[in-house]
């Protein structure tokens, strides 16, 4: 379970989040969804305990991170949007140290270090160094590391970047069965389609709030609206480009002043 309690933060005068509260139960995948710069990260990283929030607090499997950091710490695996690898690890001795980061035993750990290998489908390349991964092999060495130490919930951040359908099909089975094991999956993306598919509940963070939380149905019924989750993302977030035709023009007038009209010849609009 993950409880986030009134959690504020605020860099200087620019507030980030505020007063953002809400709970995700174990066997749920939560969705958590809001444009650039609406606060995702951050609370991402609070949730971490990477910042220290300004007001509030976030609670893992009833554990408090601020005031019971390393306790709730050994509860959560996290995903950053931007991980780090030491790329002359191998594949193999990356999960070896975050056993050891996490104090798993050893016999333990070899065992879940070689059935997530297997998971993520990289046993033919435990023992390659990581600098010859693909960026899709990394993410899925990245996600394996947070399954070591038999987290209790799972706190991910774009996990489906620069992964073929392959990889991203992948991740969505192993989320699903994450969740039926009642473990909890908070899940930050821009990929609504993927949102759509395996969230249970979605949050839609906005300028640091939130401004709607629930199933589909219920954030349909919240923007009037019975379309997709992304024509309803774009109502509730008042961000729908297309809504009064007035961004589609500008992209047009836009573009006129840009391209040539066809059949012109390219040096046409060169000084003299």
């Amino acid at each position: 379970m993950i409880e986030i309690d009134h959690l504020c933060k605020r860099f200087g005068k620019f507030v980030a989040i505020e007063d953002l509260s809400l709970r995700v139960e174990d066997g749920e995948i939560f969705g958590f969804l809001g444009p650039n710069g609406a606060g995702k990260t951050t609370t991402i990283k609070a949730m971490a305990g990477l910042i220290k929030p300004t007001a509030g607090e976030v609670r893992i499997d009833g554990l408090s991170v601020q005031r019971q950091p390393l306790a709730a710490k050994q509860r959560l695996g996290v995903v950053p949007d931007r991980p780090f690898l030491y790329e002359k690890l191998t594949g193999r001795e990356f999960l070896s140290f975050m056993c050891g980061l996490y104090g798993v035993p050893d016999q333990r750990g070899r065992r879940a270090s070689e059935e997530l290998l297997r998971l993520f489908q990289l046993e033919g390349w435990g023992d390659e160094l990581i600098e010859g991964y693909s960026h899709g092999m990394k993410q899925r060495l990245v996600m394996a590391g947070a399954f070591v130490h038999d987290p209790r919930a799972l706190v991910i951040d774009e996990p489906t970047v620069g992964l073929d359908p392959q990889g991203t099909r992948l991740l969505k089975e192993v989320f699903s069965a994450f969740a039926r094991r009642r473990r909890t999956v908070f899940l930050s993306t821009h990929s609504l389609a993927a949102a759509e598919e395996v969230c249970d509940r979605i949050g839609i963070l906005s300028h640091g709030r939130l401004v709607a939380s629930g199933t589909l149905d219920e954030l349909r019924a919240r923007a009037r609206s019975e379309g997709d989750l992304e024509s309803v993302f774009f109502t509730l977030t008042r961000e729908d480009a297309d809504g009064d035709g007035t961004a589609a023009a500008d992209a047009d007038a836009l573009l006129d002043a840009v391209l040539l009209p066809e059949g012109q010849p390219p040096d046409s609009r060169m000084d003299p």
